[in-house]
C-alpha cells in the first residue's frame, strides 16, 4: 500500500508521505512504549502479590508513565568533568537509532510495511547489533570503571548472544527459501513455524530475551554490583534514551517473533479469515510480550560467567544441530 502510495505521488511529495509516515510509526512505537512499562509493572505487580503503579491519572494509574517521562525530560543533565564528552552524548543515540531502523522493513500487514527488501531478516539483524556499541560507547566515554565494566558486559552478551540468535533462524531460511520477511509469513499459510521448527524457536526466544538485556540476562545493567552498568553516570532525557532503546526493542523483537515463528498476520484457522490481518498481528504480538513479562516475574538474574557459558556450550550446538536437521529432513522430505 505504502509502495503505491509513493509510486503515485510526485517525486517532491515523497519527502513529505514519509515524513509523515515515520511520525505516525514514531507515534505509535512511543505509546507502547509508555504503556508497554506500565502495563509490565502492572503485571509484575500482580504476579508478585503488589500494588503496581496506582497514584497518577486514576485508579489503574494510567498517567504514572507520562509522569515519570516529564520528570525524567525536566531532570538536570549532568555530565562528569572527567568523561570524553562528544561520546558521552552521542552514545545514547547511537544506542537508540537503530532501535527504530530497523521497523523499517517489519511486515504489520500485508498492507503496511515501509519498505519490503529482499533481505529484511538480515537487515534488522545487521542493524540491530550497532546498539552494541553505544552501550560499549556510553560505559567507556563515563569514565566510570563500573560503566566501562557494564558496557564491557553488555557488548560480550549481545555479540555472543547474536551468533546463536541468527542460527537458530537459518532454519527457516532454508525452508522459506528467503530472508523477506513478506515471504516467511506466505510460507506459513500451512503451518507456523513454531511448529515446524521448535527448536530453532526456544533458541531464537532464549538468545532474544540476552540481546534485549532482560531479567534473566541482564546482567549489563546489574544493580548488585555495577550499580546500573553502563548507564550508570546518565541522568534526565540521556538515560531515557537508553530505556527508550530497550522498550522500542522489545517491540520491534515481539513484532519480529510474531512475524518469523507466529504466521504474522495470518488467522491460525482459515475460517477466521474475515477478521483483520492487524488484529492476529496485534493478538500475536501481545502475546509474546506478556511472555517476556512473565519470564522477569519469574526467573532469577544468571552469574555471568554462566550466561556466557551457557550461551556458547548449550544454545550455539543446539542451533548448530538444529541447522542440520533441517537441512536434512528437507532434503529427503522435501
Amino acid at each position: 500500500m505504502i509502495e503505491e502510495l509513493l509510486q503515485s505521488s510526485p517525486g517532491w511529495a515523497n519527502f513529505g508521505i514519509f515524513f509523515l509516515l515515520g511520525a505516525v510509526l514514531l507515534l505509535i512505537v512511543l505509546g507502547f512504549v509508555t504503556y508497554g512499562i506500565l502495563a509490565e509493572r502492572k503485571v509484575l505487580g500482580y504476579m508478585q502479590l503488589r500494588h503496581g503503579p496506582n497514584q497518577v491519572g486514576g485508579k489503574w494509574g494510567l498517567l504514572q508513565t507520562v509522569a515519570d517521562v516529564l520528570k525524567l525530560l525536566l531532570k538536570e543533565d549532568i555530565i562528569p568533568k572527567a568523561a570524553d564528552r562528544p561520546l558521552f552524548i552521542i552514545a545514547p543515540v547511537i544506542a537508540f537509532a537503530p532501535s527504530f531502523m530497523v521497523l523499517a522493513t517489519m511486515p504489520f500487514t500485508d498492507k503496511f510495511q515501509f519498505a519490503d527488501i529482499g533481505v529484511g531478516l538480515l537487515y534488522y539483524i545487521a542493524v540491530s547489533g550497532l546498539t552494541t556499541f553505544g552501550m560499549l560507547l556510553g560505559g567507556w566515554a563515563s569514565n566510570n570503571k563500573y560503566a566501562l565494566l557494564g558496557g564491557m558486559r553488555a557488548s560480550a552478551q549481545m555479540i555472543s548472544y547474536e551468533i546463536p540468535l541468527v542460527m537458530s533462524v537459518l532454519g527457516v531460511i532454508l525452508l522459506t527459501g528467503s530472508l523477506n520477511l513478506n515471504d516467511m509469513v506466505e510460507a506459513q499459510k500451512h503451518g507456523w513455524f513454531i511448529i515446524l521448527q521448535p527448536i530453532g524457536f526456544v533458541v531464537f526466544f532464549i538468545a532474544s530475551i540476552a540481546e534485549l538485556n532482560r531479567t534473566p540476562f541482564d546482567l549489563p545493567e546489574s544493580e548488585n554490583e555495577l550499580v546500573a552498568g553502563y548507564h550508570v553516570e546518565y541522568s534526565g532525557f540521556r538515560w531515557a534514551f537508553f530505556m527508550l532503546a530497550e522498550y522500542v526493542y522489545l517491540f520491534a523483537m515481539s513484532a519480529l517473533i510474531t512475524v518469523v515463528f507466529l504466521g504474522g498476520w495470518l488467522a491460525p484457522i482459515s475460517f477466521l479469515d474475515f477478521i483483520p490481518g492487524a488484529v492476529w498481528f496485534a493478538l500475536k504480538f501481545s502475546v509474546v510480550v506478556f511472555v517476556y513479562i512473565w519470564l522477569r516475574a519469574t526467573l532469577p538474574r544468571f552469574r555471568a560467567d554462566k550466561l556466557m557459558e551457557f550461551g556458547w556450550k548449550v544454545l550455539l550446538p543446539i542451533a548448530l544441530a538444529n541447522i542440520f536437521l533441517t537441512a536434512l529432513i528437507k532434503s529427503l522430505f522435501f
